[in-house]
Order: C-alpha cells, then structure tokens, then sequence
C-alpha cells in the first residue's frame, strides 16, 4: 500500500485491490432511488465487467448508466474501501461479447446471466486504515444486561 499516506490508495494500490477480489457492490437508480446490489466481477484493463440476469439491474443500467460500484475488506490488521464510478454500458458488439465470454466472470447465482456490462472508471479512490482494536470502543454500558427484543 502506499506508504506516503497511510489513509488514501493511490490508483494502483486501487486496481491491485480490484483484481484481488470477485465481489462487490454496484449502486444504480431504480425509479429514481439509489439502489445497491452484490454483484461478481473481473477487471478488464481499466474497466469492471459484471455478468447478470435480465432483471432490476441491467434496466436501470440501460436507463441511468452513471454508476458507482465499491469493494471492501480487511486485510490482517488493515481495512481498506476502494470505489469506482463511471458509465456502465451492456456490452452487445459481436466481437466484443466474444472477447468478454471468456473472462472470468460468472455469477454465484443459479440463472440465466446473458447480460454483460463494462463499468467504465472515470474515476477510482480508496483508502485504508488501521483497524482499530474492538476493546478500544467498551464502555461501562458494554456487559450491562438488556432486555429481550419483542
């Protein structure tokens, strides 16, 4: 990780982080709400590529295509959030769904996922940071007794 500033990721940092990892989230607008959803993926050059279902998703990416999509996780004694936003576009160019085919994308869900899309990054940040020791937050309140949930 970058060492200058232990608290922001520079772009590589970022990208190394991205093509560690096969899930994140992708937040689209559905009827003009923010919407998130998991979603698996791969890295294609400066680019995400997602595998998906006709569905929620790809109609709110053929309406709305300005994306964000976000990874996270903790490393060891390290967390770190990297986020991504662009355009997302459905891949339907022969040639182009016959190089994006063989990547290795494919949804952890059951289904028909006939539906490729290429989140182009115009922007990518991360960031990382120690992660704090949870005896750090206890509190005298912590092992007080609290009444059952209805």
């Amino acid at each position: 990780m970058n060492a200058e500033s232990p608290w922001t990721l520079d772009a590589a940092d970022c990208w190394d982080l991205l093509r560690s990892a096969s899930v994140g989230r992708l937040a689209v607008i559905v009827d003009g709400d923010p919407e998130i959803f998991p979603v698996n993926f791969t890295v294609e050059h400066s680019a995400l590529v997602i595998r998906t279902g006709d569905g929620t998703k790809i109609d709110a990416v053929r309406g709305h295509p300005r994306v964000a999509f976000e990874i996270d996780g903790v490393d060891g004694q390290t967390a770190f959030s990297v986020v991504v936003k662009g355009d997302a576009k459905e891949i339907k160019a022969p040639d182009e769904l016959r190089d994006t085919v063989s990547l290795d994308v494919s949804p952890l869900q059951a289904g028909t996922k006939n539906h490729f899309v290429r989140v182009l990054a115009e922007e990518v940040t991360g960031r990382s940071f120690p992660v704090t020791d949870p005896a750090t937050w206890k509190s005298a309140l912590s092992d007080v007794a609290r009444a059952p949930y209805e």
